[in-house]
């Protein structure tokens, strides 16, 4: 067995829909922006110093922006192939809210994470979610959906009834068996040739480097000599990759709940693993100080009683009223899906107290929250495009030494998740090999780069934005101490006038901040 390459990061806490919910909780209230309908205008004129022929009619086009509700739309087209600029093309969906504050800095462009959420839903149903409204009013704020996601030109697998088997379906055989890893490697090998079936060539160019070479583009036709940009989760990824890629045309970048380049992708899976187990543990505190929390006794009791919930489910699924069945995997997703964001947690609550009493609909609502799933269809491609990726970008270079080694850690200090975090790897059937490199990212001769981290963030532990912030050659941290899923615009004042003190005004904190 091998430990999950990468859970998504950032999908659960940026670019979804509002969830509207009759209980003590909500997941995320991202409010959508309201107000008159935008007049369309165009950008200024592309910036195309430096760029080389073969390029140019890319760098050179003209902006076709259309009215989107309150918004301004349009489709920048990128080459397939970056080596090879002729071999063909493909279509990025961009929306911009205009500064509401008379002139604009510049654009801003952000990406919420993922890999495969949206940027354009992120801003259209999340502005000020994803951003600060003195932002808002000094930056065109861009969004946009990376290829392979969304809107753009997009990878395209299942249809909703082949999803659901395959996110929900459990095994026929007990877990770990030998039936068991065969039957899941037969879905993943189906899954990945529905892929290559469906998405038109593109995967072998579904890649971090690609789509930060995509974003010079962007950069370039909305008229900005230099990237101003605020990437959250795998989104710090993508805007690391652009500092490496193109350091002289850095502007003012925030990476918010950091991956570290360098590490391999049996690592990333290894401490997301005890990050989920960490942040699990406060939840349980907090349950337990609660009049509603279905469990008792200490920490450690009521994580070995939720251990006992998880295995009875394994072992004798819950049937929904829409006829799937809760078994073990589905249930920590719906319990990995809450802990991103400590506003979630009287929602899980509900839902394992719900469990416990033999009804699974709260923990289904928000498995297929985490998997984009709503009213029995997908609202998006997230689950192909966030395969695409880490397909591409993670190397499979472990040994069968270091996955054992990293399976009986997990099973030490993450014992609750460990039974459910080991499985075939879905990139074995991938039938495009991965291109990527892990490696340090220094951007020497960036600007200042800002890096957010909070402390038990479970999807991006702290770790990983200290090791950002020290790989980059100008890399500024701002530690944010608290629960859940990156750091800026969550209520922290400190990291809020850090941020905005340098998106706003150019300024950088003197050394790295520290709020607690």
């Amino acid at each position: 067995m091998k430990t999950t390459p990468l859970r998504r990061t950032g999908a659960l806490v940026a670019g979804l829909a509002i969830v509207s919910l009759t209980l003590t909780g909500c997941l995320y209230a991202m409010i959508p922006e309201d107000g008159g309908e935008a007049v369309p205008t165009a950008s200024a004129d592309p910036d195309t110093d430096g760029v080389p022929a073969e390029l140019l009619p890319f760098y050179e086009q003209t902006l076709d922006w259309s009215v989107c509700g309150t918004f301004d739309c349009t489709t920048v087209v990128v080459p397939l192939d970056w080596d090879d600029p002729g071999a063909g093309e493909i279509e990025l969906s961009v929306i911009r809210h205009r500064a509401t504050g008379g002139d604009p800095i510049g654009s801003l462009l952000t990406n919420p994470g993922g890999p495969g959420s949206s940027g354009v839903s992120l801003i259209r149903d999340s502005l000020d979610y994803a951003v600060g409204s003195d932002v808002v009013d000094a930056y065109d704020v861009i969004g946009f959906d990376p290829r392979g996601v969304g809107e753009s030109t997009a990878v395209t697998c299942f249809d909703a009834a082949e999803m659901d088997a395959y996110l929900y379906d459990i095994p026929e055989d007990p877990r770990g068996s030998e039936g068991w890893t065969a039957e899941l490697e037969e879905r993943n090998r189906a899954f990945a040739e529905a892929c290559e079936a469906g998405s038109g060539g593109i995967l072998a160019s579904i890649t971090t480097d690609d789509a930060a070479r995509d974003m010079d583009v962007i950069r370039a036709v909305l008229g900005d000599t230099e990237l101003n940009y605020l990437g959250y989760s795998y989104g710090t990824f993508l805007g690391a990759t652009y500092a490496k890629l193109y350091p002289e045309k850095v502007g003012r970048l925030v990476l918010d709940g950091a991956i570290d380049p360098s590490i391999p992708g049996l690592e990333v899976g290894t401490v997301q693993a005890l990050g989920f187990e960490s942040a699990l543990r406060a939840y349980m505190a907090d349950c337990l100080d609660g009049q509603d929390c279905p469990f008792r006794g200490s920490v450690d009791d009521a994580m070995a009683d939720l251990g006992a919930l998880l295995a009875a489910v394994d072992a004798d699924p819950l049937q929904a009223g829409d006829g799937r069945e809760l078994g073990a995997d589905s249930l920590m997703t719906g319990i990995i899906a809450a802990l991103y964001s400590q506003d979630s947690w009287p929602f899980l609550t509900q839902a394992l107290a719900d469990t416990l009493a033999g009804d699974p609909t709260l923990a289904f609502t928000l498995a297929d929250f985490y998997n984009g799933r709503e009213g029995g269809e997908y609202t998006d491609n997230s689950s192909e495009a966030f395969r695409a990726y880490n397909c591409m970008d993670y190397p499979d270079d472990s040994t069968a030494e270091q996955e054992a080694a990293a399976e009986e850690l997990i099973a030490a200090e993450a014992p609750t998740i460990a039974p459910y975090w080991s499985g075939p790897d879905p990139c074995d059937a991938w039938p495009a090999a991965p291109t990527g490199v892990r490696e340090e990212i220094t951007a020497e001769g960036a600007a200042p780069i800002l890096v957010v981290g909070t402390t038990n963030d479970p999807a991006t532990p702290y770790e990983w934005s200290v090791a950002l912030a020290e790989q980059l050659s100008s890399g500024v941290l701002i530690t944010r101490v608290g629960e859940g899923h990156t750091g800026y615009n969550k209520g922290d004042a400190c990291v809020d006038d850090a941020v905005e003190a340098y998106l706003l005004g150019g300024v950088a904190p003197e050394g790295d901040l520290y709020c607690d």
